[in-house]
């Protein structure tokens, strides 16, 4: 009997044992939730980031949040179907991921690394919510022949106006908010809307973006265990495509600016006069697209 005991508490001993080990393995393999402290800016990424970037062609799917739950379960598409576009020349000579030849756009004394956010964002609520595809280059040559964008040397970057716009005429369901007062408030519009663009800046809070003046992100796949988004950020190929505290990005909300942040609620075919399929430009997609 004593034989039988021992030999009981040998196998919980090493179950225990084994247990420890996959979950520490585990640690390894799926990123953290926490937001990593980098700069947005891709420009201003030092490169020791981007050691990595070619060999890592897509990111982890964060499909375990915790426990048992998946995304799938609480949310009307999976992050296998969210475009994340990055916008950074950095990353598109480094061979990242989601990075094209969109990124070496040159326009009116810019280059698209530094005004090209806004493009990346709107291409990434179309190529997601609706049945068609299009790159950020596709988005600006849109904007700029049949909207009231028109770049300049002091500013091409996207406003809200020209943005709502193109996202009506691609048959999206939007408008533009301003920060609300109470988090729980902005917490239950982003939740239940079906992609969110959001203007942050590091004035505001510099816990995820540092040295970002202005900066437009989306944001997908709420999920209320943990108060985390996805977050698509086209400036970053570091912070594009992880999960983040919610509260940093209402943290870091531009509030100079005369929007904050633009909510889809839903996409109509029928509202879709634009219908463009299909990305042209040479582009690194993920290897499940």
């Amino acid at each position: 009997m004593k034989i039988k005991n021992t030999i009981s508490i040998l196998l919980c001993v090493a179950t225990i044992a084994l247990t420890l080990i996959f979950h520490e393995h585990l640690e390894e393999k799926i990123p953290h939730l926490h937001a990593q402290n980098v700069n947005a800016a891709e420009d201003f990424l030092p490169d020791s980031l981007y050691a990595g970037i070619v060999s890592q062609t897509y990111q982890y799917n964060h499909k375990i949040i915790t426990g048992e739950i998946s995304l799938d379960d609480i949310a009307p598409f999976s992050e296998d179907q969210v475009y994340t576009f990055l916008q950074g020349h950095r990353a598109w000579s480094a061979g990242a991921t989601w990075s094209g030849q969109w990124c070496q756009k040159y326009a009116k004394g810019q280059y698209f690394s530094g005004f090209g956010c806004g493009f990346c964002c709107v291409a990434n609520v179309y190529s997601t919510l609706s049945p068609y595809t299009c790159s950020p280059l596709d988005v600006y040559d849109y904007a700029y022949k049949e909207t009231g964008y028109a770049p300049t040397k002091a500013s091409a970057a996207l406003d809200w106006g020209n943005m709502k716009v193109i996202l009506r005429d691609m048959g999206m369901d939007c408008d533009v908010y301003y920060k609300a007062n109470d988090y729980a408030d902005f917490q239950k519009q982003v939740k239940t809307s079906k992609m969110t663009i959001a203007l942050v800046s590091s004035a505001n809070d510099d816990k995820l973006w540092q040295r970002v003046p202005g900066h437009y992100v989306t944001l997908c796949l709420y999920n209320p265990t943990d108060d985390t988004i996805l977050l698509g950020d086209p400036g970053s190929p570091t912070n594009n495509r992880s999960r983040v505290p919610l509260s940093y990005v209402y943290d870091a909300l531009k509030t100079t600016s005369k929007f904050q942040y633009l909510l889809v609620d839903d996409y109509a075919e029928a509202d879709n006069t634009w219908l463009h399929d299909g990305i042209d430009d040479n582009w690194i997609a993920p290897e499940n697209l």
